[in-house]
Formats: structure tokens, sequence, C-alpha cells
């Protein structure tokens, strides 16, 4: 074996994991194995060592398959093993390999390969693959074509058709099941299942996949034995990160490619699987060991890197009282520190004024806007706090709002090259006539009907449009045929970008904004080689946010974030406040139906928590208001603290009240207001006795 300097940084448990079934020079293809990372405990440096390690003593990279759920994780990784790898062959004079070709998240390993077998599953190679957005446009064409638009009874709106459909094929269950996730929509059973079958016909007819087919068809495809066979020849070892994210069609798919598990890598921590609401199952890490005889070898990774004990100490104390678990206690070396403070405030008003003057109280001690953020379970708990960071002029970005890629002027230029890429999409098409001033629906089915079974171009350049719109028509033609003419990549784009500047400014005030995000498109176009892989890859993984997202600063290099629990998973922050820690909110009223749904619950009210590095603050209302719920008197609920942290665990947490500073007669009774002794208070955060 070659020299193993490139594990000293490791410590036992992670070293455990990355040498696990590495004899050798070989192929070294082990026994299964489950590595229950706990939050913060190096859970991606130990993977990547893992991958690396492997190279190292023999596996061959191009059989080495790494499923994420990002892009960017799986660019990560790969780096970190290029490097890992580089750093341990240099050692014996050997360079230059290339670590792994197969790496990126399901969905985009899942369309390679059905690119690779299209034929054998009858599929065209070109197939294009629809956003969300876009699925739920084609669900809305298919469902008006069958008459439930015009239901007397009220039907599922086309984002529900979609959720449910996507429900049922993630999870793997029959239509009955899923719609136990949505009741009131039980009764169009019937109904919904005729649409479905409808919405796969147009699908087929238009050439076009959507993101759930993308899994759909692989596991399909991992059921025929001889293309299974063939799939998994593909692969020695396949290493799967987050694997509690996994839902039920994932499973599936890693079982086809190692039934013995022989190879098989996952890596995850069930006390963080939160994503139950998109099918997700915490079943799969759970039963994980069990699945194959003998069981799969089980390495726990304790090692916090991130937290106090203190904070990491309530955390175990909350996770701890959790029905099921692979039993963990995290553990860090920074004993020092403050106990999480539990802060009762009287209302979300009170909790408002907690945050802010807690916010500026850290920032004038040294801590940035970005190193402290606040989370909450759901996006319209932070209404009346991004209200007040506004007045007082505090910058914050907000997560869990819109992508890039959902940005309608955004979609407005990805349309037009999807339409070329794929002419038969109609929903697509659809899109891209209406740009044009003048033309509406009507039109847009007209030219659509137009290009059935003809030539795209010949179709289009004999449509005769209204006359208003004759001029607009004959550019759009020409770029048609110049984007048909495939005028090189990514030139392509920058022609688009010319032809739809003009729309852009007559469509939106903001016109000179949104440019930046046009410009920020073509300065991603400009890493990928062709059309059909930059538009392939948008779909699967967009970028973060644009600038149509509320709350994103432009010019202040400093701000404050808040995230939703969801998207702040994976990150970590000085300081963490969490809203709302009452039951209602934490669990939600809406997720106490089953016991699993309970226990999800909790493990985000975990997630949340070991967030925090040096502080968090858990704010509890004794009232907060109710949104779009039949509400008594002022609209306010009176709440009990969450009931995840009963008395019995209290004992890990310093329990604080707060009360806002009384206003003056001239101010908003219901604003508070800063005062000199409120933010040296503040600043002491939370020091027993003050």
């Amino acid at each position: 074996m070659f020299g193993a300097r490139y594990l000293d940084t490791l410590n036992a448990e992670q070293r455990c994991a990355v040498e696990h079934g590495v004899a050798g020079r070989g192929a070294n293809i082990a026994a299964p194995l489950l590595v229950i990372a706990g939050a913060g405990s190096g859970k991606t440096n130990t993977l990547a060592h893992r991958v690396a390690h492997l190279i190292v003593n023999g596996a061959d990279p191009g059989r080495v398959l790494l499923l994420t759920f990002s892009r960017r994780a799986a660019a990560e990784m790969t780096r970190r093993v290029e490097r890992i790898a580089a750093a341990a062959l240099g050692e014996t004079g050997r360079s230059g390999r290339n670590p792994i070709r197969w790496s990126g998240t399901f969905h985009a390993i899942g369309a390679r390969i059905l690119r690779m077998h299209a034929a054998s599953v009858g599929l065209d190679p070109a197939f294009t693959i629809h956003d969300r957005e876009d699925s739920a446009d084609l669900m809305n064409l298919v469902r008006h074509d069958l008459g439930y638009s015009e239901q007397a009874r009220r039907f599922p709106l086309k984002a529900t058709c979609l959720a449910i459909y996507s429900r049922a094929v993630n999870a793997t269950e029959p239509l009955e099941a899923a719609l136990k996730h949505f009741p009131w929509c039980a009764e169009w059973k019937d109904e919904l299942t005729g649409l479905f079958a409808a919405y796969v016909e147009a699908k087929q007819a238009q050439g076009v996949l959507d993101y759930d087919d993308l899994l759909l068809y692989w596991g399909e495809l991992m059921r025929v034995p001889e293309l299974a066979v063939e799939v998994a020849a593909l692969f020695d070892h396949v290493l799967v990160d987050e694997y509690q994210d996994t839902n039920a069609l994932q499973a599936a798919i890693l079982g086809g490619l190692k039934p013995d598990g022989r190879g098989l890598s996952v890596v995850g921590d069930d006390a963080q699987a939160i994503y139950g609401f998109r099918a997700a199952t915490v079943r799969n890490i759970l039963d994980f060991p069990g699945r194959f005889d003998p069981p799969a070898t089980i390495v726990r990774l304790e090692q916090n890197y991130r937290s106090t004990q203190p904070i990491l100490a309530a955390s175990n104390a909350v996770i701890g009282l959790a029905r099921e678990q692979f039993t963990k206690n995290l553990r860090s070396s920074r004993g020092d520190g403050e106990r999480p403070a539990l802060v009762s405030v009287a209302d979300d008003i009170g909790q408002v004024g907690l945050i802010v003057e807690a916010v500026l109280a850290n920032r004038e001690c040294g801590m940035a806007l970005k190193e402290q953020a606040v989370l909450f379970r759901t996006s319209h708990h932070s209404a009346m706090l991004e209200i007040e960071l506004t007045r007082r002029n505090i910058p914050f970005v907000k997560f869990g709002g819109l992508k890039f890629t959902e940005a309608a002027h955004v979609k407005d230029m990805l349309a037009v090259l999807r339409w070329a890429e794929n002419p038969t999409d109609r929903v697509t098409g659809f899109r891209v006539v209406q740009l044009l001033p003048g033309l509406g629906p009507a039109t847009a089915a007209k030219v659509l009907d137009a290009m059935a079974g003809r030539s795209a171009i010949d179709a289009l350049a004999t449509f005769r449009p209204p006359a208003k719109a004759v001029d607009a028509w004959r550019d759009l033609v020409g770029l048609m045929q110049g984007l048909s003419a495939q005028a090189g990549w990514p030139a392509e784009l920058e022609l688009v970008r010319q032809w739809y500047q003009p729309h852009l400014e007559s469509r939106y005030a903001d016109a000179v904004v949104r440019s930046g995000d046009l410009e920020q498109l073509v300065r991603i176009a400009a890493g990928y080689p062709s059309r059909e892989a930059f538009l392939t890859d948008l779909t699967l993984d967009p970028p973060g946010a644009s600038s149509a997202e509320a709350g994103a600063p432009l010019l202040d290099e400093d701000y404050l974030i808040l995230s939703t629990i969801h998207s702040a998973k994976g990150q970590e922050w000085k300081a963490v406040y969490v809203l709302n820690v009452v039951d209602g909110c934490i669990p939600s009223d809406m997720a106490t139906g089953s016991v699993e749904e309970i226990e999800e619950e909790r493990r985000l009210l975990y997630v949340a928590m070991t967030r925090a590095k040096d502080a968090l603050v858990l704010v509890v209302p004794q009232r907060f208001y109710v949104h779009n719920q039949a509400k008594r008197g002022d609209g306010h609920v009176y709440a009990a603290r969450t009931r995840f942290i009963p008395a019995a665990i209290a004992q890990h947490f310093e329990l604080r009240s707060w009360r806002a500073p009384t206003a003056s007669a001239s101010g908003d009774p219901r604003r508070p207001t800063t005062t000199v002794d409120l933010a040296a208070r503040m600043r002491g955060m939370w020091r027993t006795g003050t």
C-alpha cells in the first residue's frame, strides 16, 4: 500500500470509514458501508478521502460513481478527490490521473445513462428536459384538454396535480397511497388517473422528460435484467452523499446497481432527514444495514468540528428523544461557551425586537451580519422581521425564495433555446410565441398546430401572423433559422439575447436590473461545450438567487441571513436565532397527523440547532399571529413551548424572558425602541444574571 500520510489529518472514526475494505493494491470492492455522519463531523472530507483512497490503492477512476444532491457538491467533492489523490500519488512519482468521470446528482447521472441507452428504452437520445414550471404548464394543458378546468366542483390546480404525480413516482407508491398526503384531492382519484396517463402520452409525443422521469426511466431500466447488468457493469464503486435524503426510487436504483451491496458506500445522518415532503424517506438509511447479508458495516462519526459543547449537549438531548435512530453522541473539543438561550417573549412583535437588538449588539462586538442567521419553519414567519430590518436599514438576504432559472426573464431566454433544441415541445413553444407583442394564446396554439408533422422552420416561415406582428414574427423566424443552423455554442445564446433585449425592455420596468441576470446566464453558458449540456445542467441543478429575489442587497458587502430551516441544511453561522419555537410552528400544526411527521419535525429543530457555532437563541413567543386560518380576537393564538424541549431536558438551556421597552408617546406602540441599557445587555449574549 502507498504511503498514507494523506490520511493523517483524519480522526480515528473518519479513518475507519476511509479504509473500510481497502486491503492493498487492486479494485478493493468491499462489503457495503454505512457512515453515520453527525452534524459538523467532516462528512464531505471523509467521503472525498475514501474516494481518493480507493483510487490510490488501485481502483479504476473511470469505474467510480459518486452521487450527490447538487452539482456544486459534486464539483467540490471531485476537486477534493483530485487534490488528495494527486498528493498521495505524487509521493511515489505518479501523477496526472483523472480521478472520476462519473460524478453528479442522481438526476444528472440518470440523464446521462438514459441518453446512452435511449434506443433500448424507446427514447429519442435528443430528448429535452422540462423544469418544474414547464412540467406544470404541460400538466395544465392536458388538464384543460380533458375538460377538468371546467368542472362544477373545484378540481386540483396544475401545481397540485404535478405534486401528486411526483409523489407517486418518487415514493414508488400507487396513486391511492400518494393521495393520503393530499386528502382534499382524494375524490378525484379516477380523474387524476386519466390525467396522469394523458400527461405521460403528451410528454412522449413531444420528446420531453420531466424531472421525475429521469429517475423513473432509470429505475425501470434497472428492472430489465439485461440492461441492469449492462449499467451495473460500468461501476466497481458507488458512493452516495446525503443518503438520508434519498427516496424509494433512488434506493431501488442503487439496489439495481449493487444488488449484494459490494462496492456500495453511503454517507448520511438519520437525524437530519427532513425532506419527507419531497418523498425522501428516513427508512432508507435506517433499514440500509439489514438489506444485505451479512449486514452492512456501520461507522459513526461523532466528533463535531463546528459547535461548542453546550450547543451539542442541547442538540443531543433534543434528538435523543427520537423514537428510532442510530444512537450517537456528538462531542466537541470546544468545551467552553454558553448554553443555548431559550428566550420567552410576549408576542411576535417582541420576537422581532429581540432579534434585531441581538443582531446589532453582536455586530457592535465584531461579529459580521453575514456570520449571523435567523432561521424559521415557514417562509412567511419572517415577514414582520423583514419589515423591521428594512425600516432600520439592515441589509439581508432571504433563502428559500426564487431560484435563478425561476425568474421570468431567465425562463424566457431558456425557453427559446429549448424550443430550438426540441420544436415539438408545445409548452416551451407556447411561451416563446407569446413573447411577441400582440400574440396571445389563441395565435400560439395555431402556430403549434401548424408545426405538427412538418419541418419546424418551414412551418414558422410560412405562418401568417396578425398584421401588427409581421415585423416581430420575421425576427423570430430569422432567430430560429440561425439556431437551427447551429451557429456554435455559446454564440447561439448571444443571438437569443440580442433578439430578446427589446422584449425585455418592453415587458419589465426593471429591465436594467434584469439584464444583469442575462449577463450572468451568458457567463454560465461559456462553461459548457454545447447547448444540450447547458440546458440539461441548468434544468437539473439551477444556480441560486436572481435579481428578482426580494431582499438581496446589491451594494452592501455585509448582510444578515434569513432562511427557512430546510434551506439552511448544510450551512453554519457563528450565531443562530430560531423563530417561533412553539407548538404549531415547530412542529407545524400541518405536520402532526402521524408519528412519522412529528419525528421529522423533531429532526428539523435539531438541524436548526446544529447550524450554530458559538451562540444559539431559540425564541418562544407566548402568542403569535396565525395566517390563513380561523382566528379569534386580534388574530393571535396563545402558544406553548415546543414539545421537543420538555422539562426533562430543560437543564441544557438557559431559560430567559425578554420584554420590549415601552415605546415613546410619539412612537408606534407596536414597535420596540432602542435603548442604551438594552444594547449593553444584548452584548452580554445571555450571560447568567444579566
